[in-house]
């Protein structure tokens, strides 16, 4: 009898943010000072993250962070 060891997919998600020339759009005033808030094993940790750093600059318009599917990077065809 052999034993099946199924590996589970690893899908990574970056979490980072800046403040952004306009706010209609995602173009950064100045890319060399974005905050990279960190890289996490699912989408679950990386919204926390996000939703923690989006609350706490709420009242900066111009602030915004996002959440990058690292994983649809690294195997588009997926």
């Amino acid at each position: 009898m052999t034993d099946h060891v199924y590996e589970s997919k690893q899908y990574l998600h970056l979490v980072f943010g800046g403040r952004l020339k306009d706010v209609q759009g995602v173009e950064f005033q100045d890319p060399s000072s974005l905050d990279i808030v960190g890289i996490y094993p699912s989408y679950a940790e990386a919204h926390r993250a996000w939703e923690e750093k989006a609350r706490a600059t709420i009242d900066d318009a111009e602030m915004r962070y996002f959440i990058v599917h690292i994983h649809r990077l690294l195997e588009p065809e997926d």
